[in-house]
């Protein structure tokens, strides 16, 4: 892995790894999608990409989840597949929430990221635990949303390419 991989959060798969078809890791790519995780993966060709990751953050059944941790950031991962190279290209991109009342609306602040992202908050409560650890009532990660990807991809034997700017 080269300077330039590490700074665009590429990665390869693991030697001797035959590649699958584009259809199979399109597939396999929408295969993580579950009523029990967080965020869809879905078809995306107006958004200038295959594939488009993103937290649940207006589905009902998820709302309540995300209204409770006051989520202040969007988090997307763009995708699209380069078969003729066996690689996924992908762009990441944050905006920032406001909250009013039950309802998340997406502000179209001068606060909005693209390129290789990474977001982490974490959400304590004044109480301790057993071990005298101060509690965690919320975590969010943005590689909770990223590594799964990322691991379907590499062990389909396809590259994952970060991308930091111009096209997908």
């Amino acid at each position: 892995m080269g300077l330039f991989d590490k700074l665009t959060g590429t990665k390869r798969p693991a030697d001797g790894i035959t590649p699958l078809s584009a259809d199979e890791v399109h597939a396999a790519l929408l295969s993580l999608n579950s009523p029990d995780v967080p965020y869809v993966i879905r078809a995306s060709t107006e958004e200038g990409a295959d594939l488009v990751a993103e937290w649940r953050l207006l589905e009902p059944a998820w709302r309540t989840f995300f209204v409770r941790t006051q989520l202040s950031r969007v988090f997307k991962v763009h995708m699209r597949l380069v078969p003729e190279k066996n690689e996924v290209r992908s762009f990441d991109q944050q905006f920032e929430v406001d909250w009013v009342g039950d309802t998340p609306r997406l502000a179209v602040a001068a606060e909005a990221q693209r390129g290789q992202v990474r977001t982490v908050s974490k959400q304590r409560t004044l109480s301790r635990n057993e071990e005298g650890n101060r509690e965690e009532t919320f975590s969010f990660d943005s590689n909770d949303l990223k590594d799964p990807l990322q691991s379907v991809v590499l062990k389909s034997g396809w590259i994952w390419r970060g991308v930091i700017s111009g096209k997908l």
